[in-house]
C-alpha cells in the first residue's frame, strides 16, 4: 500500500476536484457565467497533456543513448495517454467555445494550434504503426517525438501570444487574473491538475507493464 500512496492520491485529488469543480462556488462573470467552471477541467487536462508529451520526450531522448526498448515503451504510451488528455482538452473546449463564443470551433490561431499539434501527434502513432522492425521503429520515432515536442511548445504557447485570439492569455487577453480565476477557485484548480497528472501516470504505468509483459512472452 506504501507504493500505492499517489494513486489513492490521484482519486481524492480528483474527486476533490469534481465535486467542488460543479457544486462549488464561484465568481460572476459577464458571457462566462457558470460556464467558467470549465477552467478546472479544460485547462487542468492541457496542463496534464504538456506534462505526459515532456515525458514521453525525455524517454525518447534515453531510448538514444540506450537502446533499451523499454524506454521507447514508454515514450509511446505517455504519448497515447496524451493523445487521449489533449482529446478530453480538445472537447471541453469546443463547448466552451460553443457557450462563450457561439461557434464549436472559431478560426483561432490558439485553437488552429492545438489542431496543428494533435495531428502532428497522431501521425507520430501512424508512423509507429508503418514500420515493422522494433529497432528501426524506435529509432525513427524517437527523434521524430522530440523534434514534435519541440514543435508543439511554441505552437502551443509562444505563436499565440505574438497574435489576436479570443482564448484567454493570448494577444493581451489575460488569463489566470482576477477575470478568470481567484483565490478560491485556485483551491480547487491546482489540486485537480495534480490529480490528472497522477490519474495519467497510472493509466500509463498501467499500459507500460502489459506491453513489457507481452514482449516477454512474446520473445
Amino acid at each position: 500500500m506504501k507504493n500505492n500512496w499517489w494513486k489513492v492520491l490521484a482519486v481524492v485529488l480528483l474527486t476533490y476536484g469534481f465535486y467542488f469543480g460543479l457544486m462549488g462556488e464561484v465568481p460572476r462573470r459577464n458571457i462566462l457565467n457558470e460556464s467558467i467552471r470549465n477552467v478546472y477541467f479544460h485547462v487542468s487536462l492541457w496542463f496534464a497533456t504538456t506534462l505526459f508529451l515532456l515525458t514521453s520526450a525525455i524517454f525518447s531522448i534515453r531510448y538514444l543513448r540506450s537502446n533499451n526498448l523499454t524506454d521507447d515503451i514508454k515514450a509511446v504510451e505517455f504519448t497515447n495517454v496524451a493523445l487521449l488528455f489533449g482529446a478530453l482538452g480538445c472537447a471541453t473546449g469546443s463547448l466552451w467555445a460553443r457557450v462563450t463564443w457561439g461557434d464549436w470551433w472559431p478560426n483561432d490561431p490558439k485553437l488552429n494550434s492545438v489542431a496543428i499539434s494533435m495531428l502532428m501527434y497522431f501521425a507520430y502513432t501512424v508512423l509507429r504503426s508503418s514500420l515493422e522492425d522494433e529497432q528501426k521503429k524506435a529509432r525513427i520515432s524517437a527523434v521524430y517525438n522530440i523534434f514534435a515536442f519541440a514543435v508543439f511548445i511554441p505552437l502551443i504557447y509562444i505563436l499565440p501570444r505574438m497574435t489576436d485570439s479570443l482564448h484567454p492569455g493570448n494577444g493581451g487577453n489575460p488569463a489566470f487574473g482576477e477575470y478568470d480565476m481567484d483565490n478560491q477557485m485556485r483551491r480547487v484548480f491546482y489540486p485537480i491538475i495534480i490529480g490528472w497528472m497522477l490519474l495519467g501516470t497510472w493509466i500509463a504505468t498501467l499500459r507500460i507493464r502489459v506491453r513489457v509483459l507481452n514482449n516477454a512472452v512474446n520473445d
